[in-house]
Formats: C-alpha cells, sequence, structure tokens
C-alpha cells in the first residue's frame, strides 16, 4: 500500500511501526456548530481508509478528537449566554449522529479537549523545563518557534519566514496576547471577560486560563496512541500552522518523531465556488438530509474523487449519485434473483435452483478480506469465468485503494465487474450457476466493507419490502396478459409503474425491472 506523505512530499510505501497494530488521528470538528459537508468529505476520507485498512488486515487504533474549547467555541457560548458545555453539546450529538446516518465506522474514540485540560498542563511543563516556552507577564505562555531547528519542514515555511506567518494569519494567535515573537503561539491563554464569561477558564501554575487550539491535539494524542503515531490526517488548511506546530511541540516535549505519515484533504467546492453563506451555497449534511437526498448519495459523492483533487460539489452531482448507488443497489437485487439452472451445483457439490445462493452475500466491516491476487493489468480482457471475474473485480476494486486511496480508479473498476456480469447474465437465458452467484455477491459484499453505501440508509433510499412486491406482482401481471396477447393491459401496466419510478426491460432471459430515481433518467 502507497500514501502520499505530506512530509516527504512523494508516494511512499506504507509500513505501520508495530504491525498489525495502526495508529491513526485525525483532526476532528469544533464543535461551535453543525458540521457542513466541507467538513464531512475530510471525515469520509477518514471513514475510506479505517476501512480499506481493515480490509486489508490490520488493527487500527482511530482517534478523532473534538474541539470543544477554542476561540469560536468561547465566543458562540458566551454569545449565546450559555456555558461552554451547554453550547457544544448539542453540537457534538450532531456530529455523532451525521456520522452514523452517514455510515462512518465508529472511531476507537473521541476525546474532549476539555476532558485533557490537566495533560495539557504538565506538557507545557515540559516544553517549559527544555526551553522551548516561555510565560508572559500577563499569565499565558507560548511556544518559542525558534528553538525549534526543523520547524517549516512539513508546510516549507519556515522560522524566517514572515510571508508564512502572514499566509495562516487566520490560525494564528492575534497580537491581543503578549508575546515575544510574533511567530510564536500560545500553548496557555490567560483568562479573559469572553472565558470567564462561558466558564472557560482553568488553574495553572501560571494563572487562570485555557490551553492553546494547537497543543490540544499534541495532548490528546500522545496520551491515547503513544508519542509516535503512524498516521495524521487533517483538512488541507489545518497543514499551516496548526500541523506544523503539533510537530514542533510534540517533537520538542518527547524527543521523538511525531507523525509517520501525514495525509491531507483538498479542500470542497459547493457549484465552483468557494462554499459560504453568503453566497449560498453553504450546506450541512442536516440541510441535504432535510430536503429528502438519501445519505448513501451524500456519502457516495463525498468519496468520489481522489481526496488530493479539489471536490466540486453539485445538484447534478447529488443526483448522479443517487443513479449510481441505485444501480448497485439494482445490479446486486438483479444476482440475487436470478434463477439458477436446473440440477446446477453449488461450490459444496449439492444442487440449486432459483434463488439458491450458498452462504452469505454480506461481510461485516471489521471483517478483514482474503489476501487477494494482484489485480489484472488495465485493458485485460475480462475472465470468461464469471466467478472468476468477480474475484478478480474484488482484488482490482482494493488494488486500486492501495494506490494511495485512488477510489477513482477503485470505482471504474467496480463498474468494469457490474458491466461484465450483467452481460454474461444477459447472455444466460436459464440464469447462471449458483457458484457465479455467490462469487458475485460475496465481491460486491467486500467491496462494500469499504465503500459503505448499499446497506445505508434510514428508509428514504431503499424500497421497502411490501412495495418491491407490489412491484413484483405488477410486473407478473404484465407478463401474463402479454402471454395471452392482452397488449393494452400490458401498456396500462408499464404506464402504471412507470408512474411509481419503475422502469421495464424485456430481455431474452425474462423482464427486468429497476427502480429510477428522480433526475437519475
Amino acid at each position: 500500500m502507497k500514501l502520499y506523505d505530506s512530509l516527504r512530499r512523494e508516494r511512499v510505501d506504507f509500513a505501520p511501526l508495530d504491525p498489525p497494530r495502526v495508529a491513526v488521528y485525525g483532526c476532528g470538528p469544533t464543535v461551535y456548530d453543525f458540521a457542513h459537508v466541507g467538513n464531512f468529505r475530510a471525515f469520509l476520507v477518514y471513514d475510506l481508509l479505517h476501512r480499506h485498512l481493515r480490509a486489508r488486515g490490520h488493527e487500527v487504533e482511530f482517534v478523532v478528537n473534538l474541539t470543544d474549547v477554542d476561540d469560536k467555541t468561547i465566543e458562540g457560548a458566551a454569545g449565546a449566554g450559555r456555558s461552554l458545555e451547554e453550547h457544544t453539546e448539542p453540537f457534538v450529538r450532531a456530529f455523532r449522529e451525521d456520522a452514523r446516518v452517514l455510515g462512518l465506522l465508529p472511531f476507537s474514540q473521541h476525546p474532549r479537549a476539555t476532558e485533557f485540560v490537566e495533560v495539557m498542563t504538565d506538557f507545557i511543563k515540559r516544553l517549559l523545563a527544555q526551553g522551548h516556552a516561555y510565560a508572559a507577564a500577563d499569565g499565558s505562555v507560548y511556544y518559542s518557534v525558534s528553538s525549534f531547528e526543523n520547524y517549516g519542514r512539513l508546510s516549507g515555511c519556515g522560522v524566517g519566514e514572515a510571508g508564512a506567518v502572514d499566509a495562516g494569519r487566520s490560525r494564528i494567535d492575534a497580537d491581543e496576547y503578549e508575546k515575544g515573537d510574533a511567530r510564536d503561539f500560545a500553548l496557555w491563554k490567560a483568562a479573559r471577560p469572553a472565558d470567564r464569561a462561558a466558564g472557560a477558564v482553568w488553574d495553572s501554575p501560571w494563572g487562570e486560563g485555557r490551553p492553546g487550539w494547537h497543543l490540544e491535539c499534541s495532548a490528546m494524542s500522545t496520551t491515547m496512541l503513544g508519542d509516535t503515531i503512524d498516521i495524521h490526517l487533517g483538512g488541507e488548511d489545518l497543514l499551516f500552522p496548526h500541523h506544523e506546530n503539533e510537530i514542533a511541540q510534540s517533537e520538542a516535549a518527547t524527543g521523538k518523531p511525531f507523525a509517520r505519515y501525514w495525509l491531507h484533504v483538498k479542500h470542497l467546492k459547493v457549484e465552483g465556488r468557494k462554499m459560504s453563506k453568503s453566497a449560498g451555497n453553504y450546506y450541512t449534511v442536516r440541510d441535504l438530509l432535510d430536503e429528502g437526498h438519501d445519505p448513501a448519495a451524500i456519502r457516495w459523492i463525498l468519496l468520489s474523487a481522489h481526496y488530493r483533487s479539489e471536490l466540486d460539489f453539485t445538484r447534478a452531482g447529488l443526483e448522479a449519485a443517487a443513479t449510481a448507488v441505485q444501480r448497485l443497489l439494482d445490479f446486486r437485487r438483479r444476482v440475487r434473483e436470478l434463477p439458477s439452472p436446473p440440477g446446477s451445483a453449488s461450490p459444496s457439490g449439492r444442487p440449486s435452483g432459483p434463488g439458491a445462493a450458498s452462504g452469505p452475500d454480506t461481510l461485516p466491516a471489521s471483517s478483514p478480506l482474503p489476501s487477494p491476487n494482484p489485480p489484472p493489468a488495465p485493458g485485460s480482457p475480462a475472465t470468461p469465468n464469471l466467478a472468476e471475474r468477480a474475484r478478480c473485480g474484488l482484488d482490482a476494486f482494493l488494488g486500486a485503494l492501495d494506490d494511495d486511496l485512488n477510489v477513482s480508479r477503485a470505482l471504474a473498476e467496480l463498474w468494469t465487474m457490474v458491466r461484465e456480469a450483467n452481460a454474461a447474465m444477459d447472455a444466460a437465458p436459464h440464469g447462471i450457476a449458483s457458484e457465479d452467484r455467490q462469487a458475485l455477491l460475496q465481491a460486491l459484499a467486500g467491496i462494500d466493507a469499504v465503500l459503505g453505501v448499499l446497506d445505508l440508509g434510514d428508509g428514504s433510499r431503499r424500497l421497502e419490502e411490501d412495495a418491491e412486491d407490489g412491484i413484483k406482482r405488477l410486473v407478473a401481471a404484465r407478463d401474463e396478459a402479454r402471454g395471452r396477447r392482452d397488449f393494452a393491459t400490458a401498456d396500462r401496466i408499464r404506464d402504471e409503474l412507470a408512474a411509481q419510478g419503475v422502469r421495464i426491460e424485456d430481455t431474452p432471459s425474462g423482464t427486468r425491472w429497476t427502480r429510477v430515481r428522480a433526475g437519475g433518467g
């Protein structure tokens, strides 16, 4: 498996420090508001990596923090006349619920910054003792950037580059605090009126105050995962100064490398523009769900582009994602329902009939997949054997993700498998062998253990069983009417099905129906 390491600026082989354990830390949401689709693009990339590592047999320990104390949360709480906890708790619950609806696997831990203040003060003491920090007259404590020789190696913004500081000014402490160098950043901030109004004040050896934002992730990561972690993730906007500062303070305190691989997710645009409330293109996950959009479609579109490529989130793209998910659901239903030729044998040698696929067709997301064969070379001819084609499809899908999570190529491999399987089923009027059906379902389950869309949703996406049974009855009635050459009745039933969003196809192997999504054609 190869990953693009932002620190080395190249794709490198991934090898965990202590296999099979993989220690991963991802910068989580600042819980001052509901998370928007740009936030969830990054979090779904976290989930894709999480699922793929598990599929490859790694034991993943994945920590994603909750920033519940910083300037934004304090300003929000003070402005609303609430305590910090009262203000942030609804947004914590909303994030957890949105993550569940979008199918994110549970992370190992969701530490809150406010739970680690004592750890942070101990961290500051170590930095002071080592000469990497200093206390200001107002009771604040600052990290001395000039004391860390390798500052800037992640972002390319070195110690002497004033322009780099200006470039990151929006995420650097304003000059309202007394510090000796404009490049230095706060480890501890002396209490101000807004902090006191929000109840965001803790005792420390330097006086009452609160931790600096950058320190929070270092304290939580090293406490929960160890001094050196395997992978650190975040949005590209966090590369400087946040991640640069994490490296400086963590490595100065521990004397060890902080993270062995750094992954940064590219920004998301909406309808070709930067997302903003003033532009009217600002969407939270909840906005889209309230409009009736399918959680699986939201998940699909946010995962559809490579994490290091800019993603343009559009309404047309969301409708196309819904169509893609439905196409995959229709394919799975067709494989499940296509009969097997009479007398065909299952892999165990037992005769099989319609719907008699042996074994499960779903895999738990936590189950590692079998070690795959090398994926076929791009453009190689399709394997004539359907079961072998299914196995090759799974191998090729996972092989694409081994290449720095190349989800675009992985989806292309998925659709190649679907297209070739559909062609094989079209050419089999009496059905497919049981072993072929089982191999297809297992491959699809293995792919979806990573993709995570087929069994996602709150009921708005999948047809309810009674509705599906009703469609099947209408299809059977139409077939009967055609059999007795009552074409007027057959046409009427076709129109009735079309009104329900169901498309009918007459094929040599029988009538096929598919659900057509709005906007999906």
